[in-house]
């Protein structure tokens, strides 16, 4: 049982996920933002969505998800701790629960950092989870954000990180200017400038290549990650 992952470039600089359960060919949208751009990826992918799974309640992760939910009588899931600025859910869940995608099942873990409600959705033969970066501390604390990195960064090295933002690049020149002489993290950000300059993404990422290359995901400490993201929120 394998569920596979595809990112569909949507607004300016994001990505839904169009996820797919191999086994049933049950099939997914994480935080469809821009209704019509994913509808047609459904559309051209055989015309089928069974569920829509959203991680936080910012506007370019939710605002298509109505719109699909209304056109194909799929459920919405979101967080519990957010349902209040989320758009009406259907399946609200919380740290550990469990959501099914047609044979497969995708574990919730509770993420807050970026927002109080944030989650994200762990498949175990294939993952929606940051590349060479994390999110700004805008309503969560730097305690919280280490917290929630921690629980990442305890999956399996082979789960793939499906982030919603194409800021690989941006993230890859701030890296380098912490963390200039790790080999690893230099071979990556010409990697990805190779990609962008094809107009190709540079997600998903896989978790052992994060906890070797994002400074975040290295932080040894609460502090030492708050210090960091105050450092990234300055950077040009």
């Amino acid at each position: 049982m394998t569920v596979t992952a595809a990112p569909i470039p949507i607004l300016q600089d994001n990505y839904a996920w169009r996820l797919r359960d191999s086994a049933s060919g049950a099939a997914a949208l994480v935080d469809p933002a821009d209704a019509e751009a994913c509808a047609r990826a459904v559309e051209a992918d055989g015309g089928r969505l069974d569920l829509i799974l959203l991680t936080h309640h910012h506007a370019d992760h939710i605002a298509g998800a109505d719109e699909l939910r209304a056109r194909y009588g799929c459920p919405i899931v979101g967080a519990a701790a957010d349902a209040g600025r989320l758009p009406r859910l259907d399946q609200a869940v919380a740290e550990g629960d469990a959501v099914r995608l047609g044979e497969a099942a995708t574990r919730v873990i509770d993420t807050p950092g970026h927002t109080r409600g944030h989650i994200a959705y762990f498949f175990a033969d294939g993952a929606v989870l940051l590349s060479l970066g994390c999110g700004r501390l805008l309503e969560g604390n730097a305690a919280e954000l280490f917290a929630s990195l921690a629980r990442l960064a305890a999956l399996p090295a082979e789960t793939l990180v499906c982030c919603g933002h194409e800021y690989t690049e941006s993230n890859a020149r701030f890296a380098l200017s912490v963390d200039a002489e790790n080999a690893a993290l230099r071979a990556r950000a010409e990697t990805v400038r190779q990609l962008r300059a094809a107009g190709r993404p540079t997600v998903p990422s896989r978790l052992g290549d994060e906890l070797a290359e994002n400074p975040f995901l290295r932080a040894p400490d609460a502090a030492a990650l708050g210090a960091l993201r105050a450092r990234k929120d300055a950077f040009r």
